[in-house]
């Protein structure tokens, strides 16, 4: 099945996808604006592109497991994702993703520019690679 992953920011929104057979996650784009209807749009023209059967949405919990205010925002979000798209949206742990990603880029030697720009998709990647995990 293809399933696309979202790493939902206020700022930019990573966006990745995953293969058929679900055993390679491949960075998308990163989609920057901080409109949500906009980047819905966006995200549902690239589920339609890719074929997508289920949307994978990062949910930022705290370490301690709770949930804030962003959590909240992504859950409203995944929601009104999987209303527009059609498509089942779940929600996905992503607590320390970005610091993964981070620290994955600085090992591939990315530069601070170039890194801003990709950051948020490889953090998709990572949300994706985690869910198909627990597919498996």
């Amino acid at each position: 099945m293809v399933i696309l992953s979202v790493d939902y920011g206020d700022k930019r929104t990573g966006i990745a996808v995953c293969d058929r057979l679900e055993m390679l996650a491949s960075p998308v784009k990163v989609i920057w604006g901080d409109y949500a209807p906009k980047v819905i749009a966006e995200i549902e023209k690239l589920a339609a592109e890719y074929r997508a059967q289920q949307i994978v949405v990062g949910l930022p919990k705290n370490m301690d497991g709770s949930e804030g205010e962003r959590a909240e925002k992504c859950r409203a979000f995944a929601e009104a994702l999987s209303e527009k798209t059609g498509i089942e949206t779940v929600l996905v742990d992503e607590r320390l993703t970005t610091v993964s990603a981070h620290k994955a880029l600085n090992v591939t030697n990315v530069r601070r520019q170039k890194r801003k720009d990709v950051v948020d998709a490889v953090s998709a990647v990572m949300i994706l690679e985690s869910y198909l995990k627990t597919r498996k």
